[in-house]
């Protein structure tokens, strides 16, 4: 089982994917893909390249194959050294970019969570950091171009507001 999750910064998918996978735990094995650590930087993120690895990522879940992912380290900003992510039962994608159109097209269960520019962007800081605040109103900016070009919230199954 493929899910997806979606929506834009500091919406509460990282909170729903952990619920997500408590609740699938239960009577399957799971894995949590984060986009933050597929994500090249802020200026490359919403990609091909990003895309071209949720390919591989999606291959290898729907294959059963176990298959390497080199997370972005965001205090070096450069790829830390491939870890084996084992094969499980449910993969969870989840952060912005996550139920893009080939993750749709691949069958996954898609959820949307909507919240205002103005929350989600204040949530954002209080996690991360007022440090952020330029680099997140770039971000959501981003997001919106990424969202409105793949109509991601129009194509998802379930839809949340937070």
């Amino acid at each position: 089982m493929l899910l997806a999750i979606d929506g834009p910064a500091g919406s509460g998918k990282t909170t729903l994917a952990a619920k997500l996978q408590s609740e699938y735990q239960l009577v399957s094995t799971v894995q949590v893909i984060h986009m933050d650590d597929l994500y090249n930087g802020w200026e490359d993120a919403l990609s091909e390249e990003l895309t071209l690895k949720l390919a591989g990522i999606i291959h290898a879940h729907k294959s059963g194959l176990d298959f390497p992912l080199s997370k972005f380290n965001w205090g070096t900003m450069k790829f830390d050294e491939a870890e084996i992510v084992h094969s499980t039962e449910v993969l969870i994608l989840e952060g912005v970019g996550a139920a893009q159109k080939l993750v749709r097209d691949a069958g996954a269960k898609t959820y949307w969570i909507e919240t205002s520019a103005k929350i989600g962007l204040q949530r954002v800081l209080d996690r991360d950091g007022q440090h952020l605040h330029d680099l997140m109103l770039n971000w959501q900016s981003y997001q919106s171009a990424h969202f409105k070009m793949d109509k991601t919230a129009e194509n998802c199954e379930v839809k949340l507001t937070s």
